[in-house]
C-alpha cells in the first residue's frame, strides 16, 4: 500500500481534507512510495488557529519550561537520527551518510536553542535621570512560518523552528512537497518531548498553501529558503502584507584556487563541494576560477578524482553519490551539460548519460566537468543545482575578484591560496556573505549565521545564530522612575522631558 503523509496540526496528525495529493518518488528507483496531502486554504487556517490559540500559553511560559522541552526533543533526535536520515535518502536520495551529516547540522541549531536564556538577556541601564532606569527586553512575535526546500529536508526546517519556539513564538512549517516524511517525524519527536499542542504544525502543499501563509493577517514573519525568483516572490508578497521576512535565495559559489595554492587539496576540495548531495546544495561549489597557468594541471587533477566517485541508490553504503529529486531536474541538469560546447565551453566529463545497473528507472545523472567556460554561458550565469562543475579561467588575482564580484549570487564563496595577505584581502573585498579560506563549503556554525548578499537573501536579517534570535523577537524599551516617598511632588511642566 502507498504510504501516505498527512498534516500535523495541534498537536495531533491531521488527514487531508481537501482530497488532494501530491506524490512522493524513490529517487533511485523511480517509484512513487508515497502520497503527501496537499492542503487547503481553509487547513492552513487551521494550523494557524491552533499556532495562535497556543501562543497564549506558550508566549508567557517559561525560559526554563522551553528549554527543558528543547533539551529532551534533542536526546530524541540524537537517538533517532539514523531513522530520520533513512527517511530522507527514501525521498530525496542523498547517500545516508550525507543524511546522517544534515542531521548533526540540525542538531547545532538546536543546541543553540537550548542555550536561548543567554540570547535573550536584556539589557539595562540604572539612574539615566534621578531615580530613573531604562531597560531593553525582547519578546516574542507570536506565530510565525518556515517554507523549506527538498534539498534538506531536516536541517533547514531546524535552522527555523528550534530558535523560534525557544523566543516563545508558535510555528507553522510548510515543508517541501517532494520530501515531507522527515518534517512529520520532527513534530512527533517535539510532541514526545512535551511540547505543547498547536506550538509546532505542519502543513503540506503547494502554491496554496504557500500564498495563504504569506497572506494570512496572524502570522507575523516567514522565513523561506529556495530559489532566487521564489525569494523575491516570498519576500514581496509577505512584506505586502505587513509580515517580518527573511528569504534566502539561490547561489553561483565560486572557489577561486590562486598560483600558490596546494592543487591536491583544492582539487580534493573541489570535487567534495562540487558533487556532493549530487550538488542539490545551495552552498556548492559550482565555478572554480583557476588563476595563472594552474588551469590545466588542476583541471586533470579534478577529472582524476571526480572520474572514481561511486554513484548508487542512497541506502548502499558503498555510494558516495544518489540520484537527482525528480526525473525533471534530471532533465533540466542535463540540458545545461549538453548545450555547453555550442556556448564555448570544453566538455571534459560529460555525466548525462549515466546508468545504475537495477535502477534503470531512477532519476540518474552522472558527473559532469566543464572547462573554459564563458561567462555568457548558461551553464555559468544559471545555478544548475546539480553535479556540474564549472571551471573557469582568470589571470591575474584582480581578473578573478571582478568576476566573482560580477555575479548577481553572493551566497558563499572561497579561496584556496598559502598566501595570507591575499586570502586577507579576499575575505574584505568578495561581495558574498559567506567566505571560506581553504574551506570549500563555508557554512558557519550555529552561533554565528547563515546568509548570502545580493540575489541570494531577501530581507535585513540572515538565519540561525544571533541573527535568529532577533528576528524572532520584537524589542521593547521599558522607562520605569520609582519616586522615593519624601519627594515632593515635581508639579506640571509642559516642557519636553529632559534627562538630568
Amino acid at each position: 500500500m502507498t504510504k501516505i503523509v498527512n498534516h500535523w496540526i495541534g498537536g495531533k496528525t491531521a488527514e487531508g481534507a481537501s482530497g488532494t495529493y501530491g506524490p512522493v518518488t524513490n529517487p533511485a528507483t523511480g517509484e512513487v512510495t508515497t502520497k503527501v496531502a496537499f492542503a487547503s486554504v481553509e487547513e492552513v487556517d487551521a494550523a494557524v488557529a491552533a499556532a495562535k490559540e497556543a501562543f497564549r500559553t506558550w508566549g508567557q511560559s517559561s525560559l526554563a519550561q522551553r528549554t527543558s522541552i528543547l533539551f529532551k526533543f534533542r536526546a530524541l533526535l540524537d537517538a533517532h537520527r539514523d531513522e530520520i536520515a533513512e527517511l530522507i535518502t527514501a525521498e530525496h536520495g542523498k547517500v545516508h551518510s550525507d543524511a546522517l551529516g544534515e542531521v548533526a547540522r540540525g542538531l547545532e541549531i538546536v543546541d543553540l536553542a537550548c542555550g536561548i536564556n543567554v540570547q535573550l538577556k536584556g539589557e539595562l541601564s540604572t539612574q539615566v535621570a534621578s531615580r530613573v532606569d531604562v531597560a531593553s527586553i525582547r519578546q516574542p512575535l507570536g506565530v510565525v512560518a518556515g517554507i523549506t526546500p527538498f534539498n534538506f529536508p531536516a536541517m533547514v526546517p531546524m535552522w527555523m523552528f528550534p530558535l523560534a519556539i525557544a523566543c516563545g513564538n508558535t510555528f507553522v512549517l510548510k515543508p517541501s512537497e517532494k520530501d515531507p516524511s522527515a518534517s512529520v517525524r520532527l513534530a512527533e519527536l517535539l510532541a514526545e518531548a512535551g511540547l505543547p499542542e498547536g506550538v509546532f504544525n505542519v502543513v503540506h502543499g503547494d502554491k496554496v498553501a504557500v500564498d495563504r501563509l504569506l497572506e494570512h493577517p496572524d502570522v507575523k514573519a516567514v522565513s523561506f529558503v529556495g530559489s532566487t525568483p521564489i525569494a523575491r516572490y516570498i519576500h514581496t508578497t509577505a512584506s505586502a502584507n505587513g509580515k517580518r521576512v527573511q528569504a534566502l535565495g539561490g547561489a553561483k559559489n565560486h572557489m577561486l584556487v590562486l598560483p600558490d595554492a596546494d592543487l591536491d587539496a583544492a582539487a580534493d576540495a573541489a570535487v567534495s563541494a562540487a558533487y556532493g548531495s549530487a550538488g542539490e546544495r545551495c552552498m556548492a561549489i559550482s565555478a572554480v576560477v583557476a588563476v595563472g597557468a594552474i588551469g590545466d594541471e588542476l583541471v586533470e587533477k579534478i577529472r582524476e578524482r571526480a572520474e572514481k566517485i561511486k554513484i548508487g541508490p542512497g541506502d548502499d553504503p558503498t555510494s558516495e553519490m544518489g540520484p537527482l529529486i525528480t526525473a525533471t531536474h534530471r532533465d533540466k541538469v542535463a540540458s545545461y551539460v549538453a548545450g555547453a560546447a555550442d556556448e564555448g565551453a570544453e566538455v571534459v566529463l560529460d555525466g548525462t548519460g549515466h546508468t545504475v545497473d537495477g535502477y534503470e528507472n531512477g532519476h540518474w545523472i552522472g558527473i559532469s566537468l566543464l572547462d573554459k567556460v564563458p561567462t555568457t554561458a548558461k551553464a555559468y550565469q544559471d545555478e544548475i543545482f546539480g553535479p556540474v562543475l564549472c571551471v573557469l579561467r582568470a589571470e591575474t588575482y584582480e581578473e578573478a575578484l571582478d568576476l566573482v564580484n560580477a555575479s548577481p549570487f553572493g551566497n558563499g564563496t572561497a579561496i584556496f591560496t598559502r598566501d595570507g595577505g591575499a586570502a586577507r584581502r579576499f575575505q574584505l573585498e568578495v561581495e558574498a556573505g559567506m567566505v571560506g579560506v581553504n574551506v570549500p563549503i563555508p557554512v558557519p556554525v550555529g552561533y554565528h549565521s547563515f546568509g548570502g548578499w545580493k540575489d541570494s537573501l531577501f530581507g535585513d536579517h540572515h538565519i540561525y545564530g544571533n541573527d535568529g534570535t532577533h528576528f524572532y523577537t520584537r524589542g521593547k524599551v521599558v522607562t520605569t522612575r520609582w519616586p522615593d516617598p519624601a519627594d515632593a511632588p515635581s508639579g506640571v511642566d509642559l516642557g519636553f522631558p529632559r534627562n538630568h
